[in-house]
């Protein structure tokens, strides 16, 4: 019975586009072409400027890469709803964004801890920073991180598959996510809701607690330099990466990890666009406007651009 109920399920109705609709295309399309331009720039500049050819950077690229994967998985769809008299998705499509979702997701969280780590040894080991975070290092924990958000959500979509929906199936959201789709559900949901709480432990509660680690540790070592420059550069090189594990695990937190009871249907919205639409856009540009090699390989960027001729047109 429960596979002749999904199976007639063809397709979902989305309900978080019933008002401002030509407001939420102008809003979500500016948000859109920022995104895909900073990130472009952060993964170009990265490639091109031998200057940020080190590994904080290799996995700022990754994070600028995760950002673009999450933002074209969500937005395309939104705009082309917010254009159509009834927002929907089909069934197959609704899995498929929650698992690319769920993928990026759960690469990001292993990915700030990676990147935490990274600055974790720069500043605490500095001597055996070129051995420890190696070329082959980042490569393998980058993938690694990329594996672990792909297994996490190859479980999280194939409990999904087993739910059996009503006829008129509704998603009180604008995006296929975890949360919606069990409260669509007809059928039993636990499996799900404990999938998704032991996830919340080893994909997210984990890497947090590493980035609290390293950067308590980061902490005791900068107040115990000796030269107040030395202290502000250490700190400088870190705020950038910590505002964005603020901003990141404290939205998807409030996405995954809260009660079922007492939330809107613009609440939810509201949370869900912060998490995986507004941070993608963000992220580049707290780390452009916060990191100086960054802006110095930009400027690079621009006068080589400029000026054809100029000694920076072969960066």
């Amino acid at each position: 019975m429960a596979g002749m109920n999904q199976t007639q399920v063809t397709e979902f109705m989305l309900l978080g586009f019933s008002h401002g609709r030509p407001f939420l295309f102008a809003l979500f399309l500016a948000i859109y072409l920022t995104t895909l331009l900073a990130n472009s720039a952060i993964l170009a500049l990265v490639s091109l400027d031998p200057h940020l050819h080190s590994p904080m950077y290799f996995f700022l690229s990754q994070l600028s890469y995760l950002d673009l994967c999450y933002s074209s998985v969500t937005v395309p769809k939104i705009l082309a709803n917010s254009l159509r008299p009834q927002a929907t998705i089909s069934y197959r499509g609704c899995l498929a964004q929650m698992f690319f979702l769920m993928a990026c997701a759960g690469a990001e969280c292993s990915l700030l801890a990676v990147m935490a780590y990274d600055r974790y040894v720069a500043i605490c080991q500095p001597l055996h920073y070129p051995q420890v975070m190696s070329r082959g290092v980042c490569v393998a924990a980058a993938t690694g991180c990329w594996l672990w958000g792909l297994l996490d959500s190859a479980l999280h979509t194939f409990l999904a598959a087993q739910l059996s929906f009503c006829s008129a199936a509704q998603l009180q959201h604008i995006l296929c996510d975890v949360p919606p789709l069990l409260g669509a559900a007809c059928s039993n949901t636990r499996p799900n809701e404990l999938a998704l709480h032991v996830s919340s432990v080893f994909v997210g509660l984990s890497p947090f607690l590493l980035v609290v680690v390293s950067y308590l540790r980061i902490l005791a070592t900068v107040l115990r330099m000796p030269l107040a420059i030395s202290r502000h550069k250490a700190l400088s090189t870190c705020s950038a990466h910590l505002l964005v594990v603020i901003l990141y695990f404290v939205t998807a937190n409030l996405n995954y990890n809260r009660p079922s009871a007492g939330y809107s249907l613009a609440a939810d919205t509201l949370v869900s666009t912060l998490y995986c639409i507004v941070t993608p856009m963000l992220n580049p540009l707290i780390y452009s406007l916060r990191n100086q090699e960054v802006q110095g390989a930009l400027w690079r960027a621009v006068r080589a651009w400029c000026v054809p001729g100029s000694p920076h047109s072969n960066v």
